[in-house]
């Protein structure tokens, strides 16, 4: 066999073998080659992917401000908020009270009737100021008051003989403060009777027998029971010869008689009933107590 092959056979199937190991070392390297190359993919991938949701993220945000552009534009485009209007109690909390005078009377009236009667009508109503008494300065109680603008009380008293009359009538705004003004009347009215006129607990049908059943001197009452009293002609006004009303007194809120709408109804109502040719005509006068 050595002389076949000759001398060298050995040294050929060397170089065979380190051929073939050669061979396998590159198809190693290449395959090593291809395993790193593959992250390098997953990583511009990676990337890729990055990069698209940024651009997701943007193109979201870009949405978004216009809808808050909007909202901006909706809020500028609402209706402000109304102030809320200063109500009596805030008015008057913030400032001194002030004594009623007959020109607020006047006022008052002038500016009710103004649509409600004719020019020479309501130059009719204008009362002369002898048809007032005094007002209260708020210094007085009330029956110092009373003995200030009705000196003769005693001698009117003795003269007053009709029945469903009375010839002094305080106008205030209120069942309470009817209660509270006939208790102020102890030391003025003397032997005098005083009624209370007003709707709470009391029948309009009891007081008009009150009143048929013996001489009254003193109603005291709200302007809504007084006025439905002369309509049913339970209450006349013939002997009335003073009629005050309760101006200055105020309740929590701070209103006066005059300051609540449905009272200042009813009081102009009762003035219009009779008591206003009857201050013309001199024989009834108006006090502001």
């Amino acid at each position: 066999m050595g002389d076949d092959l000759g001398d060298e056979w050995w040294e050929h199937q060397g170089k065979l073998d380190v051929s073939g190991s050669e061979e396998e070392v590159e198809q190693q390297k290449q395959s090593t080659e291809k395993t790193k190359a593959q992250p390098g993919k997953r990583k511009r991938i990676t990337e890729k992917t990055v990069e698209v949701k940024k651009k997701k993220k943007n193109d979201q945000k870009e949405f978004i401000i216009p809808q808050n552009k909007e909202t901006e534009d909706e809020k500028s485009t609402k209706p402000k908020k109304k102030r809320k209007k200063k109500t009596i109690t805030d008015v008057l909390a913030t400032s001194e009270p002030k004594p009623g005078s007959p020109a607020d009377l006047q006022n008052l009236v002038a500016l009710y009737f103004s649509d409600k009667r004719s020019v020479i009508e309501q130059e009719e109503l204008k009362l002369q100021g002898s048809c007032f008494l005094s007002s209260n300065d708020l210094t007085h109680s009330l029956s110092s008051y009373l003995k200030q603008v009705c000196p003769k009380w005693a001698k009117v008293q003795k003269q007053h003989t009709e029945k469903s009359s009375v010839v002094l009538l305080i106008v205030c705004s209120s069942a309470l403060r009817t209660i509270e003004l006939i208790k102020q009347l102890t030391t003025f009215k003397g032997e005098a009777k005083a009624v209370k006129l007003f709707a709470k607990h009391i029948k309009i049908e009891e007081q008009v027998k009150l009143l048929q059943k013996g001489v009254t001197h003193i109603g005291v009452g709200t302007p809504a029971r007084i006025s439905a009293l002369i309509e049913k002609e339970g209450l006349n006004l013939q002997a009335l010869r003073y009629l005050i009303l309760d101006w200055n007194w105020r309740d929590q809120k701070l209103r006066r008689m005059v300051d609540i709408p449905e009272v200042k109804l009813d009081l102009m109502k009762l003035l219009e009933s009779g008591i206003l040719n009857n201050c013309k005509k001199e024989k009834v006068k108006i006090g502001l107590f």
